[in-house]
Parts: structure tokens; sequence; C-alpha cells
């Protein structure tokens, strides 16, 4: 399997079920879309999974290891006893859309670069995943949540920890997994900082004194030695800030507030962005402190927000309240 150097990212170890020469071809494709693409380590290990899953059940179906010519055989009708089996499973449509994604990116890295034709993943819809608006806190709501997190922990320095770790994300609008990636020399001491995100693009997003302070604060308590290089949010034995931690401490925020289930850590970047907007900031702006590489991904903050103005415009104009009484 491929291997990288400590910066680099690095081939999952799976045994795909399949012929040396479609192994090869894999690390192949998986190089391109880490050296060339860029693509996050997160999206990575995702297709990789996606992909080996996918070549399980094809040796299963087919009932032998597939080759390269193999896979130029296939037939759409293997590829829909594919997706029927993800259905009879329970996937959601999510995560199958996202396997094709895989699928059919792995497919044109092959025709490409193997002289393939393999034209029956064309012939194959992927199915449609119904669009989900974000769902942000209000402000007193996320207020409350940084004004809670710090009680949680019975260690001072945790509680620190934690307080600074939601500030930043909802004071400078940051995916959990590009704060946790973050290692000491990242921390600010200006107005602005350096953010790496999705295919390693960085953007500059300005830095709240608030925010500064908050990081400040931890590091001052913070009872593990701290490296320039190494991580800048660290666990109790001095690992890097795990998601799973984060994550379980916003449930049990939220629990504690009677908060939705979609009070996550990412709900306070939709609550960055939002609030932005109610503000008067405009989309282009909005756009590149997320680092959305489209303009229409930003644009689902304007619905969001447009549905904002429709409660409040309910709750206050007069005539809406007087149909509410049954007036």
């Amino acid at each position: 399997m491929l291997r990288e150097s400590n910066d680099s990212p690095v081939f999952p170890a799976i045994a795909f079920t399949v012929e040396p020469q479609v192994v090869a071809a894999i690390e192949g494709w998986w190089r391109w879309l880490a050296y060339e693409k860029r693509a996050s380590q997160h999206t990575l290990a995702a297709y990789a999974r996606d992909l080996d899953a996918f070549l399980r059940f094809l040796a299963h179906h087919l009932g032998f290891a597939p080759g390269l010519r193999d896979l130029e055989a296939l037939r759409a009708a293997d590829l829909r006893s594919y997706l029927a089996d993800r259905a009879r499973r329970g996937l959601g449509r999510a995560s199958t859309a996202r396997a094709m994604s895989a699928m059919r990116g792995f497919f044109r890295f092959l025709e490409r670069s193997e002289s393939l034709d393999l034209p029956s993943l064309r012939a194959i819809a992927a199915p449609r995943v119904p669009a989900t608006l974000p769902k942000p806190l209000g402000v007193e709501a996320a207020r409350e949540v940084l004004d809670l997190a710090g009680q949680e922990e019975s260690a001072r320095w945790v509680a620190k920890r934690d307080v600074a770790l939601l500030t930043l994300l909802y004071g400078c609008g940051l995916r959990l997994g590009e704060a946790l990636a973050l290692n000491r020399r990242d921390a600010p001491t200006g107005p602005t900082m350096m953010i790496t995100g999705k295919s390693r693009k960085q953007r500059l997003v300005p830095v709240l004194a608030v925010v500064r302070d908050a990081i400040a604060d931890y590091l001052a308590a913070c009872a593990q030695p701290l490296g320039d290089d190494g991580p800048l949010f660290v666990g109790v034995r001095g690992g890097r800030l795990s998601p799973g931690i984060v994550q379980r401490l916003m449930r049990k925020v939220r629990a504690d507030l009677h908060l939705p289930e979609t009070a996550t850590p990412h709900a306070l970047r939709h609550s960055f962005a939002t609030h932005l907007l109610e503000g008067g900031g405009d989309l282009r702006t909005i756009q590149e402190l997320l680092g959305h590489a489209s303009l229409s991904t930003t644009q689902r903050y304007t619905a969001v927000d447009a549905e904002h103005l429709k409660a409040v415009h309910r709750r206050a104009h007069p005539r809406a309240r007087s149909r509410l009484v049954g007036s």
C-alpha cells in the first residue's frame, strides 16, 4: 500500500477484494486525489471506504475478485444490484450519493489512466438528496452554549479549553476539523488568522478580541505542555483533541439547555453565517469567511434569513397577530 511522509496523507490500510492491478489503480487514483486535487484527509478516507464497500460487494456478486477488464465488462444491472443492496441495508440517500461520487471518480480515472471504456456507471442516476437548510442557533442560545460549556468540566483548564474552542467556532465560523487541526503556533495574537480549509485552501479570517482572550485564557491555564508544532487544542493526555469529545460536550450542553439535536458543533458555524447575514453582511464576504468554493453554498443562508424575517413579521405585524388570536 502507498505510504507517504509524516506530513502527507497516508493511504488507508484497506484490503480491497480485487486483483493486484486494480489495487495499483486505486492507489494511483488516491495519489491523484491527494496531490493533484488536494482532497482533504476526511474526503480521502471516505472515498476509500466507499470504494472498498463497492468492490467487496462486487466480488461477492460476481463470485471472484474482479480485475480491470471485469470492471470494464460491468453492466448497469450490476450497479443497480449494488444500489439495491445498500437500500436493503437501510443506508441513506446522502451516503449512497457520496458512494456513487467515489465510484464515478474512480471510473473516470480508469478511463484516463488505463484507457478503459466504462459506460455502465453513466447509465445510473445517483439518488436525489433532498436539499436541507442550515440549522443555526439563535443569538441568545449561542451565548448560552458558550456560557454553559465553561461549567461542564471539573478540570478548570479543560473547561477553559472548551470555551475557547466553541468561541472560535462561533466567532470565526470555522469547521470543527479546521479548528482541531490548528497548532500552537497558529493561536491568534492579532486581528486575523490564516485557516487551512477543504482541499487545503487557505483563507484569512478576522478574529474578535473575545476569541483571542478565550484562547489566551485557555493557554495560560493548560496543564499540558504545548510545543509550537504540536496541537493547539489537546485532550487530558496531551494528544490532539478528538472531534468525538467536542460532539459529546455539545450533546450534554444541548440537553441541559433543551436545544434540538441540530445543536451540534457545526451549528455554531451556521450561526456565525446566519447572524452575520441578519446583521447586514453581504453574501460574497460571508462566502470568503466560510471558505465556500461556490456562492450557491453560501446562498442557503438567505433562505434561513428569509424564514427568520417571515417569523418576525408574523409575530410583529398587527394583522398577523389578530389572525393568530382569531379576531
